[in-house]
Parts: structure tokens; C-alpha cells; sequence
């Protein structure tokens, strides 16, 4: 596979190389080893393996596929902040005309200008600050977050619960504060009422901690750790009460439920009464509400394209709910007028018009006979 350059080979020579390469990508021959001893994945393909003709490889190898450049000494660290080197006692020559500091310049100086500098008091000499030099990567110079450090994200952590302790502690307050007002105004006669003693134990349940009363209806569960997740309390807010889809109807031939996807398409109790049913399976949301007039929109779109129009409902969604909605008016335009076509050549007979009178007697129990010609024979016509 790894082929070291490019040579002429022989018809033959070319067949018992295919051979022996579907040799090795069946395992049955040996795989092919590179000059270093590595044996090379007979799979890969040749427009990998095969190194340049440039590159003038004898021997069968993957270098070409290495990343052959050294890279410069670049790192990941940050700098020190806030460390100091060494401290004089005195001011020295070229030092910080405003601090004394050797790492820098009075312009650069970032202490408060004194009235009088440390190179005519030699009182007061800043330490040297300790300055780095290094060779940032390419991801390295973009990463907005190198240098942070996470520890300092406690301090936010601990300001915010201590807002929320504060704030648990007043709501207790305020609650307390209003059931004793409450029990204040009661009467002396009314102490021993049942009233009281249900005050009281608000009272009682108001000084227990919220801690205690926050693990009602928890489920512990596991979410993204390598054993499943990290342990985390999820409140479950079903309704105990409520019954399973699933144990609506026990029959193994009733209808499916699907337990990774927890739908039931169909509607699993069909034979009961409608206004008993609060469950009538997933697919009536399919069937009703907006979801039947986007499938019709998408119906409308996928026809129009068929015939010839430029719609698509998810590169111009805007555009296909406008071409519905003029085809549904235009729709309703030539059915109301094939309606009325039809009632203006055969009428209607729900109107509440009064029909011809030449229509409601024109007819009778009465034989008339007619010959060829169509004169009467028999009979005698009526006149209305």
C-alpha cells in the first residue's frame, strides 16, 4: 500500500501487487512495514499511502502524512500576575523615576504619581515586577479565556448564595411576623379553639427549614458522568394520580407503545365513550389543531413544484403560506361560481322562492292519447 516511489511496473507485476494487497486487507499475507518497523494499515487508501515523487522515498512509509514542521517552543502558560522579584533599598540608575522599580518607565508607571519620586526621596522603593516573555500558538493568542483561573468563580458562587440565604430568611420572617399578628387578634375566649391550634402548627411548620421540606417529590438520577452522569436531584412533576398511557389498555394486541420514544400512536381504548377518554392517542395531535393545516400547506407545495411553480416551503416558507392561502380564495371563488351555474340552469329547490304554477299542477292522473302527427286522439288537455 505505502508505496515508496513511483515506477514503471509490468502488466504482471501490477496484477500480483492488487493480489497481494487484497491478500493483506483480507489478513491473509502480512501487513506491510514501514522502515521503522511500524506495520501499515493495509485499508488505507493509495492517495494517502503513496508518498510525492518529490520527496524521493525509497522505502514504504507514512512520514509524509506527519506533520514534518517543528514547531516553535510555543505554550500554554500564562503570566504570573502579581508577583515581585527583587527589592532595593535604594533608587537606582535607569529605575522608575516615580516608583523605583527597574521593569519600567515613569510613563508606564502604574503606581499614583507621587509629589516627590522615589528617585530624590529613595524612600519607598517598589519592587521589581516579574516580567515573562514566551511564543503564544495560534489558539493561544485567540483564546479569550487563557489565563483564567476558575477559582476565582467561588467568589461568585458565594455571593449568590448568600442573596439566597438572605432573601429565605426574610420570607421566614415575614411569614412568622403574620401568623403571630394573626394569632394576636384573636379573642382570649377563642384560645382553645381548633382555629388556634391550626395556627399554631403553621407556626411549627414555618420555623422548619425550607431545606427539609425541598425534598418532597425529588428524583435522584444521573446525568453526564462516565457512569451515566453526575448525580443530580430532578423534581418529577407528574401527577402521582395520573395513569401510565401504557396501562390504559393491557392487551398485548391493543395499541403500541413505543418505550424509547414514550409515544403511543394510536388510540388505546377505541371502543370507549369519547367524553370519558383524556387520552386518545399521539397521532389526533397530528390530525387536528394547526398541524392538519401545515400538512396541507406542505401538500400544497410539494403539487405547485410538481407543476412548474418556484415554491419550496423551507427555503421560502413566507412565500408558500401566501400562494395557499390565494389558491384556497381562488378555490372557493370557481366553486361558488360553478354553484351558481348550476343553480341558474337547474335552480334550487331549497330556496325559499314559490315554484311556477305551470310546475306544481302540471300534472295529473289524466290519459291523453296522441297520434303521429301529435293531435289528440283520446283525452282532453287541462288548462291551469
Amino acid at each position: 500500500m505505502a508505496t515508496a516511489s513511483v515506477t514503471f511496473k509490468s502488466r504482471e507485476d501490477h496484477r500480483k501487487q492488487l493480489e497481494l494487497e487484497e491478500a493483506r486487507k483480507a489478513g491473509l499475507a502480512p501487513a506491510e512495514v514501514d522502515e521503522d518497523g511500524n506495520e501499515i494499515n493495509p485499508h488505507i487508501p493509495q492517495y494517502m499511502s503513496s508518498a510525492p515523487w518529490y520527496l524521493n522515498a525509497e522505502k514504504p512509509s507514512l512520514k509524509h502524512q506527519r506533520k514534518w514542521k517543528s514547531d516553535p517552543n510555543y505554550t500554554k502558560a500564562w503570566y504570573d500576575r502579581g508577583t515581585t522579584l527583587f527589592q532595593a533599598n535604594k533608587y537606582r540608575k535607569g529605575a522608575c523615576e516615580n516608583c523605583g522599580a527597574m521593569t519600567h518607565d515613569k510613563k508606564s508607571c502604574m503606581e499614583r504619581p507621587r509629589s516627590v519620586g522615589a528617585k530624590w526621596t529613595n524612600v519607598n522603593i517598589a519592587p521589581d515586577e516579574k516580567v515573562e516573555s514566551f511564543e503564544l500558538d495560534y489558539d493561544g493568542k485567540r483564546d479569550r479565556w487563557n489565563g483564567y483561573d476558575p477559582s476565582t468563580y467561588t467568589r461568585v458562587i458565594a455571593d449568590y448564595e448568600a442573596r439566597e440565604e438572605a432573601r429565605k430568611k426574610y420570607l421566614k420572617e415575614q411569614q412568622l411576623k403574620k401568623l403571630e399578628e394573626k394569632d394576636s387578634e384573636k379573642d382570649g375566649e377563642n384560645a382553645g379553639s381548633e382555629d388556634d391550634e391550626e395556627d399554631g402548627l403553621r407556626i411549627d411548620e414555618a420555623k422548619v427549614d425550607e431545606s427539609a421540606q425541598m425534598d418532597f417529590a425529588k428524583v435522584e438520577k444521573r446525568v453526564r458522568t462516565t457512569g451515566g452522569g453526575s448525580t443530580g436531584s430532578v423534581r418529577n412533576l407528574r401527577i402521582r394520580e395520573d395513569t401510565a398511557k401504557y396501562l390504559l389498555n393491557l392487551d398485548v394486541n391493543s395499541a403500541y407503545y413505543d418505550p424509547k420514544t414514550r409515544s403511543m400512536r394510536e388510540d388505546p381504548l377505541p371502543d370507549a365513550d369519547p367524553n370519558d377518554k383524556f387520552y386518545v392517542g399521539d397521532n389526533q395531535n397530528r390530525l387536528s389543531g394547526q398541524a392538519l393545516e401545515f400538512k396541507q400547506l406542505n401538500i400544497h407545495a410539494w403539487e405547485a413544484f410538481d407543476k412548474g411553480q418556484d415554491i419550496h416551503m423551507q427555503a421560502a416558507p413566507s412565500q408558500a403560506e401566501l400562494l395557499y392561502k390565494s389558491f384556497k380564495i381562488k378555490k372557493e371563488m370557481l366553486k361558488s361560481e360553478h354553484k351558481d351555474k348550476i343553480m341558474e340552469k337547474y335552480g334550487n329547490a331549497a330556496s325559499e322562492d314559490t315554484m311556477p304554477r305551470e310546475l306544481l299542477l302540471g300534472q295529473s292522473e289524466r290519459e291523453i292519447e296522441y297520434d303521429r302527427t301529435g293531435r289528440i286522439i283520446k283525452g282532453q288537455v287541462g288548462t291551469l
